[in-house]
């Protein structure tokens, strides 16, 4: 049995579109989580989460954790500079409390702030210039993150998750975790080798399911099996819609400094990964489509007698996953226009609508202006519809997963709006709609649906995918775009591809 060993456990997690409008405050994390001290493993333990991982890793190694905060919050704009101010003041007084021999953290790897392009770098030094160059600091990242130069050489540990959709969050931690252990023992002396090239964005946007991020993750695996003293070899796919300096795809090495060949052997694996990165950079599996096919192709499938399975839309250029603003109507207006029936739509963020819908009450007959106002100049204009509320709810629910399984989350209150034919869920909180309990929670069964349109880029597979007779993505305008001329860079690196040609060679 291990000596006794305190460890600081936290989550601090954002993805930050700054091309957003709207700023990430306190009260948004609160709207999606946010949890202190002993409310953390009373919420959290019997998640897929990463901090599940922490709580069981503590268990079996022996760990007490010193764990003060999990907060993530919707993807949106900066996180204003009172709210950062904040977590991190609520990490490093966890500093404070006595000696740790050990850190472990969930971030995301793309937070950017009002007063820091680096959010997780700024957050690593501090904890750094509390604790000394000697503690041990494991961090895990999401897929889409943007690793920082100050992020590698800061962390002793780096994990990415290695799926997408996300569903290998716990897997992850624990992994971390057990690096973490042998680097408090002594056994390895864990440093981070990263390398980042010339691009904003590829890796097939992270997609797993073939195609180059999957191959790329396939080598990594091999190499990290091969090759003696490599502890971990991963790659992140980068959150384009980020205007700072290091944003992009990279690869990441945790290695083992003690280990006399393996800072060489690690440097040699990323730049191997980067050479593919950047030869196979335009490789996409998945193309969007433009609105009139989108919807040419849905009213082909409402029209199928002969398979009655959901046909999927991803209303993925509007997806809140991604900083948009999630109350995007072009879509709905679309399907609306071709008298398509059998159709349930959202998540709408929208939370005027939803408290008119509450107001009229359940059964009623409503006219309600959806959709369209974070944003006007670019979303609008908004949808004036006359609709039935079919259904009403408190927004409350627990993630049935495959993604984030068991995590409570709420979408405020929450109201199902029937026009002609189509069911449009309106939330007052912004989510990504990756899990059906979204829709259930307002009575509606997705696949009882002919047509499921939902706010999500990626994500919406785990759970939607294995009930449709086929996904497309829709590209309805909005600011999670994949077309990068239409975002106003000004802090990226230059050149970079794709606003760049890269240089040959």
């Amino acid at each position: 049995m291990s000596q006794t060993r305190r460890v600081l456990s936290a989550q601090v997690a954002h993805e930050t579109n700054t091309f957003s409008i709207i700023p990430t405050t306190l009260e948004d994390y609160r709207k999606r989580l946010f949890l202190l001290d002993g409310e953390i493993a009373a919420a959290l333990a019997d998640t897929r989460m990463e901090i599940a991982a922490h709580l069981a890793a503590a268990k079996n190694y022996g760990w007490t954790l010193v764990q003060p905060l999990a907060a993530a919050a919707t993807p949106s704009g900066k996180v204003t500079a009172a709210c950062w101010a904040e977590l991190q003041r609520l990490v490093y007084d966890a500093c404070e409390t006595g000696p740790l021999d050990g850190v472990i953290l969930a971030l995301h790897g793309a937070m950017v702030t009002e007063t820091d392009d680096d959010a997780e770098g700024a957050l690593l030094d501090g904890l750094r210039k509390r604790l000394g160059d000697t503690i041990p600091i494991a961090v895990t990242l999401d897929l889409h993150a943007n690793v920082t130069e100050r992020m590698g050489r800061l962390a002793s540990i780096m994990l990415p998750y290695r799926t997408y959709p996300h569903i290998d969050q716990y897997e992850t931690a624990f992994r971390a975790a057990e690096l973490l252990q042998s680097a408090m023992d002594g056994t390895i002396r864990p440093k981070v080798f990263r390398l980042q090239g010339a691009l904003l964005d590829g890796c097939n946007h992270g997609r797993t399911q073939g195609g180059v991020m999957s191959d790329l993750l396939a080598r990594a695996a091999d190499m990290q099996a091969q090759t003696p003293g490599l502890l971990s070899v991963d790659v992140c796919a980068g959150f384009s819609r980020a205007d700072i300096a290091e944003v992009g795809p990279s690869v990441q090495v945790t290695y083992d400094a003690s280990h006399n060949a393996a800072e060489a052997a690690a440097r040699q694996a990323a730049a191997a990964l980067h050479d593919e990165m950047v030869r196979r950079r335009a490789e996409v599996t998945v193309t969007p489509l433009d609105l009139p096919t989108a919807t040419q192709l849905a009213v082909a499938a409402a029209a199928d007698v002969a398979d009655t399975r959901p046909f999927v839309i991803a209303d993925f250029s509007d997806n809140p996953g991604s900083g948009a603003y999630g109350d995007g109507v072009r879509l709905l207006e679309a399907l609306l226009q071709a008298e398509i029936r059998s159709v349930l739509f959202g998540v709408l963020g929208d939370g005027e609508a939803a408290a008119r819908c509450h107001a009229a009450g359940l059964g009623a007959s409503v006219d309600v202006v959806v959709g369209a106002k974070r944003h006007p100049a670019s979303y609008g204009p908004p949808l004036t519809l006359t609709g039935r509320v079919t259904g009403l709810s408190d927004g409350a629910f627990v993630c049935e997963g495959p993604m984030n399984a068991g995590q409570p989350m709420t979408l405020g209150p929450t109201a199902l709006l029937e026009v002609n034919g189509i069911s449009i869920a309106i939330s007052t909180n912004t989510l990504q709609t990756y899990d059906q309990e979204m829709f259930r929670i307002l009575g509606a069964e997705p696949a009882q649906f002919r047509i499921v349109a939902v706010k999500s880029a990626h994500h919406f597979r785990a759970a939607f995918g294995p009930m449709a007779k086929e996904v497309i993505l829709a590209d309805s305008g909005g600011l999670a775009t994949n077309d990068h001329t239409k975002l106003s860079y000004r802090k990226v690196r230059r050149p970079i591809w794709p606003l760049d040609e890269l240089p040959p060679g």
